[in-house]
C-alpha cells in the first residue's frame, strides 16, 4: 500500500517553501477531509452491521487523508480551517432532510473532489476518492431503492402541478378573464389534475404489480425440484429458458440434482429450491421499490395539490392583471429550480442543470398557453 507520509519538508532537504498558493490548496483539503470524515462518522451512527463497518473503514481512510495535510502544512494547519461554505450548507441541508440526502451530498462530494486537479494530491490519494464514490453509491443505491416509489410519484406530482396549473393559469388569464374566475379555474384545475393524478398512480403501481407477480415462480414448482427424473432433465430447460446456452443449462441442472441426491443436512429441499428459483425473491422485493398503490396514489394528490396550488398564491393573495402573472411564475419558477435540484440531488450529480432543465421545461409550457391565451383574447376581443 502507498505510504500516506508527505515528503520532507524544507528543513530536511532544502526544498523551497511552499508558495501561499500551495498553502490555501493544502488547507482546503485538510477542511474537506475532516468534513468527509465527521460526516461517514454521522452516517455510521445511524447504520448497523456491514454497512456501519464499511462507513468507519471510510471515516479511518479519511483521517489518514487529513494527517497527511496536517505533516504537509506544519504550522500552516492553524488556525484550523473552514470547508467552503457551499459545503457547509449542503452539510446542514443532508442532515436536516435524512439519511439519503446525506449520502447523496456524500457522494456527490467525493465525485468533484478538488484533489484531481491538484498535483501536490499523491495518486493514491486521488484513486482513494474515486473508490470512497463508489463505495458512498453502493450505499445509496439501497436507500434510493426504497424512496423510489413514493419519491417518484411525490416529483412527478409535484411537477405537474406546478406546469400544468401554471399554464392554465396563464393561458385564462392572457384572455382577460376577470381575476375571480381566475383563481376559480385554477382550484378547478387543481382538483381534477390531482384525483386525475392519484388515479392513474393508483392504476400504474397496481398494474406494475401485477406483472411483477406473473413473473415470481410458483411456490409448487419449487416443491417438485426434488422428484424431477434426472435422466430426463426437465431442469435444464428453466435455466435454458433464463438465457443460459443448453452446455451451461446441464450443468447447472447436475449441480442442483448432485446437491439433492448429497446426504441429508437437516434443509432437505432448501439448497435447490434456492438454487433453481433464486430470482423469487429479488422479483418479490421489487414491489418494495414500486410501493404500494394506495401510498403512491396519495403522494400524487398531496403533492399535485401543493404544486397546483403555488401559481394561485397571487391570486388568493387578490392580485390581478400582469402583475398577478408575473408573481405566479416567479413563485412557480423557485419552486421548479427546487424540485429539479433535489432530483439532482438524490441522484448524486450537480443539481444546478437539473434545476435549470426543470425551469425551461415548465416555463415553456406556460409560455405556449399564454401565448394561445392572448391569441383567443384577441380574436375574441
Amino acid at each position: 500500500m502507498a505510504s500516506t507520509q508527505p515528503p520532507p519538508g524544507p528543513s530536511q532537504d532544502g526544498a523551497a517553501a511552499p508558495s501561499r498558493a500551495q498553502i490555501r490548496r493544502w488547507r482546503k483539503h485538510l477542511a474537506e477531509e475532516r468534513m468527509e470524515a465527521r460526516t461517514y462518522r454521522d452516517l455510521s451512527e445511524r447504520r448497523t452491521g456491514e454497512e456501519r463497518a464499511v462507513l468507519l473503514a471510510l471515516e479511518d481512510a479519511e483521517r489518514r487523508h487529513e494527517e497527511y495535510w496536517l505533516a504537509r502544512l506544519g504550522e500552516h494547519a492553524l488556525p484550523a480551517p473552514k470547508p467552503p461554505l457551499r459545503t457547509r450548507a449542503a452539510a446542514v441541508l443532508a442532515h436536516l432532510f435524512g439519511t439519503i440526502f446525506i449520502l447523496a451530498m456524500a457522494q456527490r462530494a467525493e465525485q468533484r473532489s478538488s484533489r484531481d486537479a491538484d498535483d501536490d494530491v499523491p495518486a493514491h490519494m486521488q484513486a482513494d476518492e474515486h473508490i470512497h464514490a463508489e463505495v458512498i453509491r453502493s450505499l445509496a443505491a439501497k436507500s434510493r431503492e426504497t424512496l423510489a416509489g413514493t419519491f417518484r410519484a411525490a416529483v412527478f406530482g409535484a411537477n405537474d402541478g406546478l406546469v400544468s396549473n401554471l399554464a392554465l393559469v396563464l393561458g385564462v388569464a392572457a384572455t382577460g378573464m376577470a381575476p375571480g374566475l381566475v383563481l376559480t379555474t385554477g382550484v378547478a384545475g387543481l382538483l381534477a389534475g390531482a384525483l386525475s393524478m392519484a388515479a392513474g398512480e393508483w392504476v400504474s403501481v397496481t398494474s406494475q404489480r401485477e406483472l411483477l407477480d406473473a413473473s415470481i415462480p410458483d411456490p409448487s414448482a419449487n416443491r417438485a425440484v426434488p422428484d424431477l427424473d434426472v435422466d430426463a432433465n426437465e431442469l435444464a430447460l428453466v435455466f435454458r429458458a433464463r438465457g443460459e446456452s443448453p452446455e451451461e443449462a446441464d450443468a447447472h441442472a447436475a449441480q442442483v440434482f448432485a446437491r439433492i441426491s448429497a446426504p441429508a443436512t437437516g434443509e432437505s429441499g432448501s439448497i435447490p429450491v434456492r438454487a433453481v428459483f433464486a430470482g423469487a425473491q429479488a422479483e418479490a422485493g421489487a414491489h418494495e421499490q414500486i410501493g404500494t398503490p394506495a401510498k403512491a396514489a396519495l403522494s400524487s394528490f398531496a403533492f399535485f395539490a401543493v404544486g397546483a396550488l403555488i401559481p394561485l398564491i397571487p391570486y388568493i393573495a387578490g392580485l390581478s392583471g400582469i402583475t398577478a402573472i408575473v408573481c405566479a411564475a416567479a413563485v412557480v419558477g423557485c419552486a421548479l429550480l427546487a424540485t429539479g435540484g433535489v432530483v439532482g440531488v438524490l441522484s448524486g450529480q450537480a443539481p444546478a442543470p437539473r434545476a435549470l432543465r426543470q425551469l425551461a421545461i415548465g416555463y415553456g409550457a406556460a409560455a405556449v398557453t399564454y401565448l394561445l391565451g392572448l391569441a383567443f383574447g384577441t380574436t375574441a376581443g
